[in-house]
């Protein structure tokens, strides 16, 4: 099915004739993290039915905002320098929806590309500038990621590794995240459990990463 048309000639209306189908920004979103192939597409997406999601691929090729790319005997996608451009948007989107999230409900995942944008939304550099380098090895839910803050720089990757502070949270980080939840609330009620590194070190995450509920 190819995409509506509204019928009107304006930025936004065209914006929304390019990303607006169901499932369009959520691809780009999860490739903004980084290239997918299809199937790690599918797995971050997992309620997409398989042929909307090669429609969305389809349709986005075609306007020039991802393409395909052989990669060692396989085929990814990747954003285009076009399709880059959306990443201001979706984090704009992120801060906004962040107001409106509410508390999760049971059924609700958080996905490792999800809650990688999610930081990057919420990353304050003009704060990390100010503070020591700090390696976070998060556990949300069940993803993985091990977050470096080195001043204003920002690096976010799926796993575990070394870090100075390793915790693990659930959907109630958004909590910690909008500053409802002190960090030794958080560790004090179990909504976040200090797995090693020191708990004061929960007060600098919460710091470093802010968004305005």
């Amino acid at each position: 099915m190819a995409p509506r048309e509204y019928g009107q000639y304006d930025g936004v209306t065209r914006a929304l004739e390019l990303v607006g189908e169901r499932w369009a920004m959520l691809i780009v979103r999860d490739l903004l993290v980084g290239p997918r192939r299809n199937g790690e597409l599918a797995a971050g997406l997992p309620r997409i039915p398989s042929n909307i999601l090669a429609a969305r691929l389809k349709e986005l090729q075609a306007a020039g905002i991802i393409r395909r790319a052989p990669r060692s005997r396989i085929i990814i996608y990747e954003l285009t320098p076009f399709g880059r451009e959306l990443e201001p948007v979706v984090l704009a989107l992120g801060a906004w929806g962040f107001k409106a999230l509410g508390e999760p409900r049971e059924e609700q995942i958080i996905t490792p590309d999800a809650m990688t944008i999610s930081l990057r939304t919420a990353f304050r550099p003009q704060v990390a500038a100010t503070l020591p380098a700090t390696a976070y090895a998060a556990h949300v839910g069940p993803a993985e990621l091990l977050i470096r803050v080195d001043g204003p720089a920002l690096d976010v990757s799926r796993g575990d590794g070394p870090a100075d502070l390793a915790f693990a949270a659930g959907p109630g980080i958004r909590r910690l995240l909008s500053g409802e939840l002190a960090p030794d609330r958080a560790i004090a009620t179990g909504e976040v459990q200090v797995l090693r590194g020191p708990g004061a070190l929960l007060d600098r995450f919460a710091s470093t990463f802010h968004l305005a509920a």
